[in-house]
């Protein structure tokens, strides 16, 4: 016993005490690292072969396979169908006109109740009508809006038209009248003249009832009457810009007494 304790080493000897540790920078956190690196691949492991299934996969996995097989004779509907005559890959019905493949199933994986996903669809579909309706609305109303643009537009220019068209009435009045040595209009606005001054000079003047007041008549009132006037006393069309010979040639070479006419 006492020569075995002698043969075994003594640890507080030389062969323990300077015994050289790697003490290298850095190389007790690499093996730290690459043990729990270890640890963590084998805990993968373990947990993919104890890994179970839940039973929704298992339910889908034994569906898949009962859907993919086709159905034989210890099924007994189906058993009851050959005795009828049916063969595999037949159509249903007495005239062969039926369905060959069966319904398909569709399993409900949600948790909503019946009727849940058409209300949802229903509800989308009204969204999406009610958002065509506001775009159609919307439209109708840019469309509207520009044609009361255009309305205004062909009205500021019809009226600046026929403006310019009292205009040249009111010049060739003022010159025929003065070459029949006429020296006062039959109204004051027939001259474009009269009318300017009458204006700066804001005079008013004591008139008959049965005559007509400059600021009462329209700019197509007025337009109206300088042309009778000058087509019954002058024989002249503004719109041809011709002085006729008598109303015979009048009427039978003017095409009218309106600028349309003249179009």
């Amino acid at each position: 016993m006492k020569l075995n304790m002698a043969e075994e080493e003594d640890y507080m000897s030389d062969a323990f005490i300077n015994v050289q540790e790697d003490i290298r920078p850095g190389l007790p956190m690499l093996r730290q690292i690459r043990e729990a690196r270890r640890k963590e691949e084998k805990q993968q492991e373990a947990n993919l072969k104890n890994k179970q299934k839940s039973l929704k996969e298992e339910e889908q996995e034994r569906r898949d396979i009962g859907l993919k097989n086709a159905l034989g004779c210890e099924n007994k509907g189906f058993a009851l169908l050959q005795k009828m005559g049916y063969k595999s890959g037949q159509a249903l019905g007495k005239s062969g006109d039926g369905i060959v493949e069966p319904i398909p199933l569709n399993v409900k994986t949600g948790k909503s109740g019946i009727g849940h996903e058409a209300l949802l669809k229903r509800k989308a579909e009204e969204k999406l009508e009610s958002y065509r309706r506001k775009i159609h609305m919307k439209k109708q109303v840019e469309e509207r809006a520009a044609e009361q643009f255009r309305m205004r537009l062909k009205n500021k220019q019809d009226e600046m038209k026929l403006e310019g068209d009292l205009r040249r009435s009111q010049r060739a009045c003022q010159q025929l009248d003065s070459q029949k040595n006429i020296q006062v209009p039959r109204e004051a606005w027939y001259w474009l003249r009269l009318e300017e001054e009458t204006e700066e000079e804001e005079e008013e003047e004591e008139q008959d009832e049965d005559e007509y007041k400059s600021e009462d008549l329209s700019v197509l009132e007025k337009l109206q009457i300088l042309t009778s006037y000058l087509r019954e006393e002058h024989l002249y069309c503004i719109w041809c810009g011709t002085a006729y010979e008598d109303k015979e040639d009048l009427s039978s070479n003017c095409p009218g007494p309106t600028s349309a006419d003249h179009d």
